[in-house]
């Protein structure tokens, strides 16, 4: 049950409202409270902190007391049992569902809830349907398909009820991502979320459509195609940054995907049959093939793919970049992973594919080296930088070149943070597991001068 706030006509209304809701949920006491400046108990703050700050109460009744000024984020329903005759305070009652709380401190009071994206407004007495407010929500096309709201941005045929949608999905999506995928999707973006929500908000608005009107009219009145011709060039130039970045369209869509599930909560199941689990190598080869032709399609776009079509070993990719193209290969519809591509390879020719079914995030470059056959064998990356560290020390060994007991113990250090990093400098080694042994200035100390070389050299030789 979401942070509930319901507004009751009077002190002695808001006592049944709360005896009812107590018995129909069968929840005890702490789970429906009122809180008004007549609380029996005679504790409101209290009560109102455990609202804002605990699991209980899950919902709240109360008359005046939390109409204005309380700051309680977690709340996600507002309810009316009363009407109201001002918009001023109408507006400050809903606004108490309005409030922003960023996902960690959601999740502390509702758990399961996840992001804060919206709030619902529950109305018992048609308080919505005055001439308090204009209470269309900023989606003004919600059964409209995205892909079809950013084909008419890209066409220039946007219009404001298109706006408008695309900016309520947009100020959704900033609540539910990730830091990660935020970062990426303002790099590629070239702004902030935020900032280009509100643009687009603030071009759907009807005192700033006449204001423009004005100002195209000079010294006459606006006409209605002064109007139009208004809210037609606010539009276009609000989402010119969208019309502009195809790679932007096609990254909002993806994100859509991965953070969006649809639940049919009314059509009735049937079971066709029961069995076991399997996946046919028919799947299999149909995973891969998708996989390869990805690939293919994504090369000169993904900086993490361009090393693998023959960039040369300086510009081989990064961590980063790997996570990156990980994430965005988990956001396609085929829904690639690693541990689902390494599945359907070892189906397709298990005699090719070694290691067990748990994978690390590096285990990428393996699969992506197998799938454009730079590689004979699929072999989990740690084995791969193993193989080829004994290899190197051989060479050392080979070439006369000898290591103390601690500088072996380093290099075992650095090999496995090669291995789940792709790569290593002189400020990794400000973390674990090299700062707990003393880090750059150890390191230093182990290796002397010959250190910034010598990390140049394992970065050429381990890393795949």
């Amino acid at each position: 049950m979401p942070k509930t706030l319901v507004f009751a006509k009077d002190d002695s209304h808001a006592d049944d409202v709360v005896q009812i809701l107590r018995e129909e949920f069968g929840k005890g006491n702490e789970f429906a409270v009122k809180i008004t400046y007549r609380t029996n108990d005679g504790r409101p703050e209290e009560l109102l902190a455990n609202f804002r700050n605990s699991y209980d109460p899950r919902i709240v009744v109360t008359v005046d007391m939390i109409a204005t000024g309380t700051d309680v984020k977690p709340i996600e329903i507002v309810m009316f049992m009363r009407s109201v005759k001002s918009r001023i305070y109408f507006e400050q009652m809903i606004g108490r569902g309005a409030r922003v709380i960023n996902r960690t401190d959601l999740e502390t009071v509702t758990p399961d809830a996840g992001a804060k994206t919206h709030f619902v407004i529950v109305d018992a007495v048609g308080v919505t349907e005055t001439n308090l407010i204009d209470s269309r929500p900023l989606e003004r096309q919600p059964t409209t398909p995205l892909k079809k709201l950013l084909k008419n941005v890209s066409a220039g045929m946007a219009t404001v009820e298109d706006v408008s949608s695309l900016a309520g999905r947009l100020a959704r999506l900033n609540r539910q991502i990730t830091k990660d995928d935020r970062e990426r999707v303002e790099e590629v973006l070239g702004q902030s979320l935020q900032s280009l929500t509100s643009a687009m908000v603030e071009a759907t608005d009807p005192d700033r459509h006449l204001a423009h009107a004005v100002a195209l009219a000079g010294d006459e009145e606006p006409t209605e195609q002064h109007l139009a011709q208004a809210k037609r060039e606010m539009v276009l130039e609000a989402v010119k940054p969208i019309a502009a970045n195809p790679e932007f369209r096609q990254l909002w869509q993806d994100l859509k995907r991965s953070y969006q599930q649809t639940i049919d909560e009314t059509s009735r199941g049937i079971l066709i049959d029961a069995g076991p689990v399997t996946e046919e190598p028919g799947w299999a080869k149909s995973y891969t093939d998708g996989f390869r032709a990805y690939l293919e399609e994504h090369r000169d776009e993904i900086e993490a793919l361009r090393f693998f079509y023959s960039i040369p070993w300086k510009d081989r990719p990064s961590f980063a970049e790997i996570k990156e193209l990980a994430a965005s290969i988990e956001r396609t519809p085929q829904a690639w992973t690693t541990e689902r591509l390494w599945k359907a390879y070892a189906a397709l020719d298990g005699s090719k594919v070694h290691g067990s079914d748990r994978r690390v995030l590096t285990d990428l470059v393996s699969i992506i080296r197998y799938a454009l056959g730079l590689s004979d064998e699929l072999v989990p990356y740690a084995e791969v930088v193993e193989e080829r560290y004994q290899a190197w020390l051989l060479q050392q060994e080979q070439a006369g070149r000898e290591f103390t007991d601690e500088q072996r113990r380093w290099l075992d250090m650095i090999e496995n943070h090669l291995i789940t990093s792709l790569g290593i400098s002189a400020y990794d080694f400000d973390y674990t597991p090299f700062s707990q042994e003393g880090g750059l200035g150890k390191a230093i100390q182990v290796f002397g001068p010959e250190l910034t070389e010598l990390l140049e050299e394992l970065n050429k030789e381990l890393v795949a």
